[in-house]
């Protein structure tokens, strides 16, 4: 796969890969979140990403939703902790459309106060329909239990108090304090020459100014291991086991990754999967996530069940922690899972959307993409004695929080 580079003079990169398909996919990644808000602004990195759709010095909100709607092309964003993203997938040749309507609500929003007013009740909204789903609220309260008084553990969409406070003004002053040039990627995955994109890219994106960040994100500090279970009348029993764990930067991110497959990574023969649903048939969805982030990352299990087998369930997860953190994976063993994890990494690339944005956010964060061989051979070169020390640092009994919804 060819990857091309260039970089403006305010700092914004571009980061492209040339393909022979009608359609396109494009995406501005900027290294901002809601771990970057002060207390009386969270939820405002979310706030911002919805109401840049709602006019620009030259478009109404409807003439923004049209732009792409108009020639069978799609528009979206997302916020994480660390991240907001616009991006678009459009025909080949409605590329140079799709990154001029990227720039334009991006840099050119005018933030209208009625609209302002208006998307804080429909954020309101999806804050009280994320309230029904307590699959994905467990994990809100996990973070904020594992990140206890720190930005990370926030939730990203805030709440209605912090909403209903912001102004224009306010947007204004987190657009300055944290868009910053030289933490922007704009990245491209499509049927177009470098030269030309690159002339696009000028012609949009050059003239913003430029806007350097300097200070680097404080360090998350202060973690203590706590067991909570909270009554919320829920139908099921929704749980998570996790643990602190290791940044983007850190030499073990891959082999955790690995470890995080093994026990309850998407494959239906995980190791969590067999052991409470096919062998025992006391629960439905279980899954291991290990989220990486500058200077700190978060890694946990989460499984639900019906009260009555809660405490087997946990009895049965702890024999399968144990026997990672005691028992040296056989070479048979690790060869099936270094294997599975590189067919799950090389089947994900043929999405080119999810291409694009992973592009985009290894440049962004690395400066550099690995090719899939240089990818395979780090995965190659994790061995058993690595796994057996990530499990008794991440998932040792002693530093696992757990929070239960009952």
């Amino acid at each position: 796969m060819q990857i091309n580079t260039y970089t403006l003079e305010n700092g914004i990169r571009l980061i492209h890969s040339e393909g022979n398909s009608a359609v396109g996919y494009a995406g501005l990644i900027i290294n901002t979140g809601s771990r970057d808000e002060d207390e009386n602004e969270h939820g405002m990195a979310h706030f911002i990403e919805h109401v840049i759709f709602k006019g620009t010095k030259k478009r109404k909100a409807y003439h923004i939703l049209s732009r792409l709607d108009d020639v069978g092309g799609e528009l979206n964003a997302y916020t994480t902790k660390e991240e907001t993203c616009v991006y678009a997938s459009f025909l080949k040749q409605d590329m140079e459309r799709a990154i001029e309507l990227i720039h334009d609500i991006t840099f050119n929003s005018v933030f209208p106060e009625k609209e302002i007013e208006k998307e804080k009740e429909v954020i309101i909204d999806e804050i009280n329909s994320y309230k029904d789903s307590p699959s994905e609220l467990i994990w809100d309260d996990f973070e904020e239990m594992v990140f206890r008084n720190d930005p990370m553990g926030r939730n990203i969409l805030g709440t209605p108090e912090t909403l209903k406070s912001f102004t224009k003004k306010d947007i204004l002053k987190f657009l300055h304090n944290n868009y910053h040039t030289n933490q922007m990627v704009l990245c491209v995955v499509g049927d177009i020459s470098f030269r030309r994109l690159t002339v696009l890219c000028n012609k949009y994106f050059a003239q913003v100014p430029e806007n350097l960040r300097i200070e680097e994100r404080k360090p998350v500090i202060g973690y203590i291991p706590e067991y909570k279970e909270i009554e919320k009348g829920t139908f099921q029993n929704h749980i998570i086991i996790g643990n602190v764990a290791y940044d983007l930067n850190h030499p073990n991110r891959l082999g955790l990754h690995l470890l995080s497959n093994i026990l309850a990574g998407p494959g239906s023969n995980s190791r969590l999967n067999m052991a409470l649903r096919e062998k025992n048939g006391i629960a439905y969805n279980i899954e291991s996530s290990f989220s990486p982030y500058h200077n700190t990352g978060i890694f946990g299990i989460y499984f639900g069940t019906d009260a009555e087998n809660l405490k087997r369930s946990l009895r049965i997860i702890e024999r399968e922690l144990n026997l990672l953190r005691n028992v040296k994976l056989g070479d048979l063993q690790l060869y099936k899972a270094k294997r599975q994890l590189k067919g799950q990494l090389t089947i994900s690339m043929e999405n080119k959307e999810s291409l694009m944005l992973s592009l985009g956010k290894s440049y962004l964060f690395y400066n550099k993409v690995d090719s899939l061989e240089k990818i395979y051979r780090k995965i190659d070169s994790i061995s058993g004695s690595d796994l057996l020390d990530i499990a008794n640092e991440i998932i040792s009994k002693d530093q696992l929080s757990t929070l239960i919804f009952k």
